[in-house]
């Protein structure tokens, strides 16, 4: 699927449903509020994200330099490299590239947005140099992508933190659920690409990996729910969370000095590369969070919501999870919208109600599509990106059926 089809549609789309409002509900404002969205969606793009990320991503690409020189990436490369072998056929065992995606997938699980990212813009920098074709995303490339957009997060701090804010009696009830959710979609997710590439998810080693993982995850959920407090469960996040990333770096450091390693030269070479990366990604992400804009402030959500809570009526479904929807359709789009309309749901319903929970689940669920194709893909000058978009937004639709029973499960 090329991105010039779906930022089209988006534009399209937003201009039927504003002519929709305007000749059907005489909405004489609507123009105006789609023409003022494209401005803040255009600022929001350069001022909130891409300029905040170049600071970032100056950091972190020299200290990722650092451990390249250190030879610490590709230790973490030789370790993953027998499932990574599996799942990613086509990147040889000791490319630095499987090191990259470890520290990326390794920060998304902590919920380390801000290492995260510029992670999985260097794995995906590393995966494009195997790219035979540059103007098309690979099947590696497709992979992770999607594996990044699932949003695999054991602990969901954010919205914890939001719901205490709000003033939840529990902000941490929503842990068990936003984990069940999100690995659901990651599962769905590598299966949707597996089957696309012919990948064997029935290998020795990869049902061995994924058995782990998931008697890992397990354990920790059973460990943090019967054994640690909300608080506790909150302390051990910041503590673990911070105190990985320092070990990272001082890791890499002590380590390159044990080799002999340049330490400040590695560093401003790996630094180099952070503004330009973030100058490049400018306009992918003005034309993907304006064409996203424009279908929001259309009004497009509030018609898909109408004919759902119309469709699940008539087939005599119980629909007190329709007004949690805007949050599950917003996320895909982009993060900032969906955490907004997380907090105005639970503003609206109750931080504690059966709705309020559901959007923060739906928030944990996954994590933005078509917001990451356009800063990933967009850093390295991809334009078709193939099928990742179609199995992204299917782990998305698994995690979001998954927050929704799950929640039925838990709080209804």
């Amino acid at each position: 699927m090329s991105l010039n089809y779906i930022w089209s549609g988006f534009f399209l789309v937003g201009l039927i449903a504003a002519l929709a409002q305007w000749l059907l509900l005489g909405d004489t404002e609507i123009f105006k509020r789609i023409i003022e969205g494209t401005f803040d969606s255009a600022r929001m793009a350069v001022m909130d994200i891409a300029l905040p990320l170049a600071g970032v991503m100056t950091l972190w690409l020299g200290i990722m330099n650092i451990g390249e020189k250190a030879g610490a990436v590709q230790l973490l490369s030789r370790i993953i490299a027998p499932f990574f072998s599996r799942i990613f056929p086509d990147v040889p065992k000791d490319h630095p590239a499987n090191g990259h995606m470890v520290m990326n997938f390794s920060a998304n699980l902590l919920g380390l947005d801000n290492a995260a990212t510029p992670f999985g813009l260097k794995a995906m920098e590393s995966l494009q140099t195997l790219n035979p074709n540059k103007d098309e995303a690979s099947n590696a490339q497709i992979m992770f992508l999607v594996l990044h957009t699932s949003g695999l997060t054991l602990i969901p701090v954010a919205i914890m933190a939001q719901r205490a804010i709000l003033g939840a009696a529990d902000p941490s009830d929503i842990f068990i659920p936003c984990m069940i959710a999100t690995y659901v979609a990651t599962v769905t997710g590598i299966i949707g690409v597996a089957i696309r590439q012919r990948i064997n998810l029935f290998d020795r080693v990869v049902v061995a990996w994924l058995g782990s993982i998931t008697v890992a995850i397990g354990a920790m959920v059973f460990y943090f729910t019967q054994y640690l407090s909300k608080g506790e469960i909150e302390l051990f996040s910041k503590v673990a969370s911070n105190l990985l990333l320092l070990t990272v770096i001082c890791g890499f450091i002590v380590w390159a000095l044990c080799k002999k390693v340049n330490v400040y030269e590695a560093f401003i070479e790996g630094a180099k590369g952070g503004i330009q990366t973030s100058l490049t990604v400018i306009p992918y992400l003005v034309g993907m969070l304006v064409a996203i804009g424009v279908i929001r402030n259309a009004g497009v959500f509030g018609f898909i919501l109408e004919g759902m809570n119309w469709f699940f009526t008539m087939l005599g479904f119980n629909t007190d999870f329709v007004p949690a929807l805007p949050t599950a359709l917003m996320k895909p789009l982009s993060s900032s919208g969906s955490r907004a309309m997380m907090i105005d749901v639970m503003k609206t319903y109750g931080v504690d109600s059966f709705v309020g929970r559901l959007a923060c689940v739906f928030q944990g669920s996954a994590d933005t599509t078509f917001y990451i194709v356009a800063l990933y893909f967009g850093s390295v000058g991809i334009r078709k990106t193939r099928y990742a978009i179609s199995c992204g937004l299917i782990a998305d639709f698994a995690g979001v059926i998954a927050a929704i029973f799950v929640s039925y499960l838990f709080f209804h």
